[in-house]
């Protein structure tokens, strides 16, 4: 970490996952078209080294999504960022062609992502945890700067970073069920790899799964697949896993004109909206795991083998180790008795929470304005909107599905999401320079409008 106390950037980034990543190349080819040329940057990661999901990265599991639904592509087509410029550096691009498919596998694609990252490593500091952003100690009226006290992961040091903007992409938090703690036996998805590797294989002759959703399917067959031995048991709050809505006319959802549509629709649309397509991306699974699964079940049922069981309408309703024994309590349904499942481990792909900042924000918190639900109001740009005061650009990648709909944290609009605030901040500071400060109006755009009328793109 740097020495140096005080620097200034235009745009620090907290969390350096594929959000940021794709921020930093946004702001890479702004510099390239001379529209970024004045913007400083830096991005702040707790981990040692760049990883996305790499807990789940199973054998032959594929992205859910195109991959041209890249980093950089669906903003710019010819950006030296994409998957099929990393292809043809890598010496891949006939066979991939050759293969025939649209979707990488996972363990591809994170490759790619280690090589967009290695491209701006310069501007990211790994090893390093934003503990809070305030305003700085000098901070004086309509004050325009940021403070970020950030701690070296290993203890070994810290130091002051100031920012007239910061984009906060921390990632989301995962979701145990009630009354369930994780511990050496007692995983949640997100540290499955690296937990089931811990273990001699030989020791789990019965583990549970819960979860109804692509996670949840994967780690099953992985474990059914990679355990011949064991007995595994998927603990379904459903009956049975629900498929996932990609056909063409629902993967439209995921158009980028839909972030408006929403953004700028009716209380009604925004419900319509969430009733008719949470189908498309939450608790479901793809169709070939799904037959995949069953096919595997029913081979068994053929040859009078019990070795995968699916406990339907059934929920975790809480853990507890007795020596060496991991006790599950199973709720079938509401009114039943639970009853006790003992396992060698118990995955729970249960989900995640939605990022909340307001524990990096802290006195900040106050200055962002919230709706009747006490949700933060966001910009069209992904910028909180503060209170007059607080001229400094706050901005969100993640934890903004209630303004910009359902693709706001995923990977399907990444691309045009990094640009729309590379725009704002580029914008915003072009004004700030040029003009008096009072333009850049709290509930509006750049030009001071309402938040109902789109940014110019």
């Amino acid at each position: 970490m740097s020495d140096r106390e005080h620097d200034t950037y235009d745009v620090v980034g907290v969390g350096f996952g594929p959000s940021n990543l794709s921020l930093a190349i946004a702001l890479e080819e702004s510099r390239g078209n001379g529209a970024g040329n004045e913007i400083s940057s830096l991005f702040m990661e707790r981990q040692a080294s760049f990883g996305w999901h790499r807990n789940m990265l199973l054998p032959s599991t594929t992205m859910q999504v195109s991959f041209l639904k890249d980093l950089a592509t669906f903003r710019n087509p010819t950006s030296s960022f994409s998957f099929v410029a990393y292809l043809h550096a890598s010496g891949r691009l006939a066979e991939f062609v050759n293969n025939q498919d649209f979707f990488p596998t996972r363990q591809e694609f994170h490759q790619y992502l280690e090589w967009a990252q290695e491209r701006v490593a310069d501007r990211v500091a790994y090893g390093s945890e934003v503990r809070s952003i305030g305003l700085p100690l000098d901070t004086a009226p309509e004050q325009s700067d940021l403070r970020l006290e950030v701690a070296d992961a290993t203890g070994q040091g810290s130091r002051t970073v100031r920012a007239r903007n910061v984009v906060i992409s921390t990632g989301l938090v995962p979701n145990m069920p009630e009354g369930t703690e994780r511990d050496e036996r007692v995983w949640h998805s997100s540290e499955f790899l690296e937990k089931y590797r811990r273990i001699d294989p030989r020791e789990l002759r019965r583990v549970a799964v819960a979860g109804a959703g692509q996670s949840a399917a994967e780690i099953t067959r992985f474990l059914y697949d990679e355990l011949p031995h064991a007995q595994v048991h998927a603990v379904v709050p459903s009956y049975g896993y629900s498929i996932a809505d990609d056909t063409p006319f629902a993967n439209q959802v995921f158009h980028p004109s839909a972030v408006d549509d929403y953004y700028f629709g009716t209380e009604r649309t925004r419900d319509a909206f969430w009733r008719y397509h949470r189908n498309t991306n939450y608790s479901v699974v793809d169709d070939d795991l799904i037959r995949s699964l069953y096919r595997r079940w029913y081979d068994d049922e053929v040859r009078g083998v019990r070795r995968l069981e699916f406990l339907n309408l059934t929920r975790v309703s809480g853990v507890k180790r007795v020596g060496d024994e991991t006790r599950v309590s199973l709720q079938e349904g509401p009114g039943t008795q639970a009853r006790e499942l003992t396992v060698d481990a118990l995955v729970c792909a249960t989900g995640y929470d939605a990022m909340k900042p307001t524990s990096l924000l802290r006195e900040l918190d106050g200055l962002c304005l919230r709706d009747e639900s006490g949700r933060y109001r966001v910009g069209r740009d992904y910028r909180i909107v503060t209170a007059l005061e607080l001229r400094c650009g706050i901005y969100l990648q993640g934890g903004t599905e209630h303004t910009h709909g359902l693709s706001s944290s995923l990977l399907s609009n990444i691309a045009l999401r990094s640009g729309d605030i590379v725009d704002s901040i580029v914008a915003r500071r072009a004004e700030q320079d040029a003009v008096s400060p009072t333009l850049t109006e709290v509930g509006g755009d750049i030009n001071g409008r309402s938040l109902g009328t789109p940014l110019p793109r």
